[in-house]
């Protein structure tokens, strides 16, 4: 990757300071910085923390090292100056979100990738403007980045595509795993499935089904154990014996039933798109493969729960 190795960590927050363990644990040089300098020192001492805290599990092998890569800025101009990536975190305000980019793009390098952390506002509605809207995305993490580590990439309609995929690799180099959302959606994608999925619960929960303390169990003990490594295709494609097109088959009009879906997301025109972006159906020796893989990863999961504290 031909770039530098600065990076500049602005708004020092809960989730400033662990973009700051990502990228110091990553290999690179963070300056880190807030309004007041007495945030940024406690959030350096957090950072430390942090990265010990993942060298004790194996994840980092120097962690004096990376901590030594964290630096406190003096203003905003010396925080952005060399960086290659502009990671931005402060409070969820669209006046705040313009402000500091018009900041940003004024003082920031020409070639400096602008990003922000933002989980709802999208980067049409505070980049418009901006001579370099090209440069301005948003990077959004799953709290807390340095554990979790999914990254959606979400340009507005005039982001550059070679900004996307500069950051892309940027974010894959520091152990991240950096999805590209393809256009602007409210809540972008994590967000969207959680809503559903929080919605469902709590009307479960409050229409008397079950109480709140199962329907966790039926995530910790049940699908949560799934997608803790497969995402939902690649759990449907080994739940039917040929794959996603017959798993719709024989549960798309129950699902939608269940959800109250149009029942023509399982089926025709749809569905053709996602296979086509999936692939080929596997074959049944692929499919037995997985599945055993699948089985291997269930059981070591189980066996790690089993060698943890009780809650």
């Amino acid at each position: 990757m031909d770039v530098n190795n600065r990076v500049a960590v602005v708004g020092a927050g809960l989730i400033g300071r662990s973009w700051a363990i990502v990228f110091a644990a990553g290999g690179f040089e963070v300056a880190l910085y807030d309004v007041g300098r007495d945030v940024v020192d406690a959030a350096r001492v957090l950072v430390g923390q942090g990265l010990r805290d993942l060298a004790e599990h194996g994840l980092l092998d120097d962690p004096q090292a990376a901590l030594a890569r964290v630096r406190a800025a003096a203003d905003l101009a010396d925080a952005l100056h060399g960086a290659v990536l502009v990671q931005e975190n402060l409070p969820e305000r669209i006046e705040n979100k313009r402000a500091i980019f018009s900041e940003l793009d004024r003082l920031a390098a020409p070639e400096a990738i602008l990003a922000s952390s933002t989980s709802t506002i999208v980067a049409s509605l505070f980049t418009e403007d901006l001579k370099g809207r090209h440069r301005c995305l948003v990077a959004h993490p799953v709290n807390p980045p340095h554990l979790v580590p999914l990254v959606e990439l979400v340009g507005a309609p005039w982001t550059a595509p070679a900004t996307i995929d500069k950051a892309k690799a940027i974010y894959a180099a520091v152990g991240q795993a950096p999805i590209i959302v393809k256009r602007e959606v409210e809540g972008f994608i994590l967000n969207r499935l959680q809503a559903v999925l929080l919605s469902e619960a709590f009307r479960l929960v409050g229409d008397g089904y079950v109480t709140p303390q199962d329907l966790d169990k039926t995530l910790k003990h049940g699908l949560g154990l799934r997608w803790s490594f497969m995402g939902p295709f690649e759990t449907i494609e080994l739940n039917a014996p040929a794959g996603i097109s017959d798993y719709c088959r024989r549960y798309g009009a129950s699902l939608s039933a269940l959800s109250a879906a149009d029942p023509a997301i399982y089926e025709g025109d749809n569905l053709a798109r996602i296979l086509s972006q999936w692939g080929e159906a596997s074959r049944a020796d692929q499919v037995a493969a997985r599945m055993r893989w699948r089985d291997r990863r269930l059981a070591a999961l189980r066996a790690h729960q089993r060698l943890q504290p009780a809650d």
